[in-house]
């Protein structure tokens, strides 16, 4: 009877030991993607809201800085996944109508709702 007791509590221990090494995932809780934090390349820059991103950038840059660039397009980009998405864009536009084209360099901050943050806006070299 006394070695039946014993084994039970063995068998009890080893089953709560192993509950409380590994705990269970919550449904919540969903996996990161594989490149959070990295600054990966913008494949298809010629994707309307990457587009749109830049435009967004250019007209905040006008509207802060009492500019007149006029949006051209974004030629490349790399993003970085954090709460929300880093965006490092190369943009071309022109200094007034029928200006000269040149390439700026903007980072964008867009939140997760959706709202964006100019972080930086410069030409390029």
């Amino acid at each position: 009877m006394m070695r039946a007791l014993i084994s039970m509590l063995i068998v009890a221990a080893a089953v709560v030991g192993l509950c409380s090494v590994a705990p269970a995932a919550s449904a919540r809780e969903a996996p990161l993607p594989e490149n959070v934090g990295r600054w990966t390349p913008i494949t298809d820059v010629n994707d309307p809201e990457i587009q749109e991103i830049g435009r967004w950038a250019v007209s905040e840059h006008d509207a802060a800085a009492s500019d007149s660039l006029v949006f051209s397009k974004v030629v490349r980009g790399e993003e970085q996944v954090v709460a929300g998405t880093n965006y490092k864009l190369v943009i071309e536009a022109t200094k007034g109508a029928g200006g000269k084209i040149a390439t700026y360099g903007a980072v964008v901050y867009e939140k997760v709702d959706n709202t964006r943050q100019l972080l930086s806006f410069a030409p390029e070299n």
